[in-house]
């Protein structure tokens, strides 16, 4: 199963140190049954960049908990074992939960295939998402539109071996 997970610049430097993404459990995106219903395709590559999207906004708020961080989003690919990860019932269909899954094992960072990083002209937006995410969360709609203005702005796709590069800008 294919997952995403959202970090921060210096999380991934924490992760390129330790040599791995998490030591379980934590929580990634993925296409999840209510994410299939929420988007409306049967076309995979749609589905994985809607969950890839999920985990560019909990990247957000990661980047919202961490003033102190470079403002770009970050999320890994990654691939882990079926019965590694898990939609929790609970928050199935809660629609600030659509993809979200709980990782159960330790992940290597030497598994993941690739990563995801926003381009520096990106970070003026996404310091403005990052700092607006929370007020859109409580339904601010002025708020909600500078959140959606982060999006305005494609992820760029990073291999594995460009890691080291990617944590200098940390």
């Amino acid at each position: 199963m294919r997952v995403y997970v959202p970090l921060t610049l210096p999380g991934l430097a924490e992760a390129h140190k330790s040599g791995e993404l998490g030591t379980g459990p934590f929580v990634a995106y993925a296409v999840t049954p209510a994410l299939r219903e929420w988007y409306l395709s049967e076309d995979i590559e749609e589905l994985e960049y809607a969950a890839l999207s999920r985990a560019a906004l909990a990247s957000l708020r990661l980047l919202a908990a961490d003033p102190g961080a470079v403002r770009r989003r970050v999320v890994v690919a990654v691939d882990v074992a079926d019965g590694a990860a898990s939609v929790d019932p609970g928050r199935g269909l809660d629609p600030s939960a659509l993809g979200e899954v709980t990782v159960r094992v330790t992940v290597p960072l030497a598994k993941a295939a690739a990563v995801h990083v926003d381009a520096e002209d990106a970070e003026r937006d996404v310091a403005a998402a990052a700092d607006a995410v929370e007020a859109a969360d409580g339904g601010d709609d002025d708020a909600r539109f500078v959140v959606d203005g982060a999006d305005d702005h494609e992820l760029l796709w990073y291999a594995t071996q460009e890691i080291p590069n990617l944590v200098g800008l940390a």
